[in-house]
């Protein structure tokens, strides 16, 4: 794995962040839903964790970032409050992380700040295995995670009978990536959920490039695959003190549009 310095140099006069978008490692909904779609209606998949072979990815995820210096470069860790997420970033990221009886949590508090977020959860509504626990539970899980960004202590996001749909999704994911580029961190990374690190390469490419190349930088991710995308601040009133546009909006455009990432504002690389 290749530092980031190695790949690129972020000019000091441009705002650059450094998303590491993770999927989380394989967990038990994805064994069965690959023989049965059906099985993941079935209750007892509910927040699905990881399989053995789940917690063998996230144990080498976490010896390819130490090996690679990477962890050192990582300001915060966001992840979705889904158990896979949350084992895969404390895991893969967490300075003490550690398995016991299946799952792997914290001894002590972490000195690089592991946050759950709502917005990166899975697609939301009717399988059972995309609804989260309480989060006093998760809490008592997972004691080195902060879940302060979480109002609701019980999943009152996912519906027993809607699924969310794509465009619910794309919109969830550009108010992620406006959150994002509001952080003072420079160096992020994102553990979720396969189809939603699929929207933020979407979300950021929008309709630059040729539909090939689009195509594979926006390809389907493995349990625990680490892509990273470097986002590039191309406005010169920047260095004087300008204000910077979310990497969510053109040029120009008003706070409160969703809409693609414009080309004459960001430049979007994908490492």
């Amino acid at each position: 794995m290749d530092t980031i310095e190695a790949l690129i140099q972020c000019p000091r006069q441009q705002k650059c962040k450094v998303l590491h978008l993770v999927r989380h490692g394989q967990a038990w909904h994805n064994v069965e839903g690959e023989n049965n779609r059906k099985a993941l209606l079935s209750p007892h998949l509910f927040d699905a964790q990881l399989t053995s072979l789940g917690f063998k990815q996230v144990a080498e995820l976490r010896k390819d970032v130490h090996t690679s210096g990477l962890l050192h470069k990582i300001e915060l860790v966001i992840t979705s409050p889904s158990s896979r997420a949350m084992q895969t970033a404390v895991g893969g990221f967490g300075l003490d992380g550690h398995k016991n009886s299946g799952d792997i949590v914290s001894k002590t508090l972490n000195t690089l700040k592991i946050m759950a977020v709502e917005l990166c959860r899975d697609r939301l509504g009717v399988r059972p295995c995309d609804k989260r626990r309480k989060v006093s539970d998760c809490q008592s899980r997972f004691p080195s995670i902060d879940f302060s960004m979480i109002d609701d202590e019980d999943d009152n996001l996912w519906n027993p009978n809607l699924r969310e749909s794509t465009e619910e999704l794309a919109e969830r994911v550009a108010k992620l990536l406006k959150w994002l580029w509001t952080r003072p961190e420079k160096e992020i990374v994102i553990v979720s959920h396969g189809i939603v690190l699929q929207q933020i390469l979407i979300n950021l490419l929008g309709n630059d490039g040729h539909p090939t190349v689009r195509a594979a930088s926006c390809r389907r991710f493995g349990h625990c695959e680490l892509r990273s995308v470097v986002i590039l601040d191309k406005r010169s009133g920047f260095a004087h003190g300008g204000s910077s546009p979310s990497p969510s909006l053109g040029c120009g455009q008003q706070e409160d549009d969703v809409s693609k990432v414009s080309g004459n504002c960001l430049e979007l690389i994908i490492i």
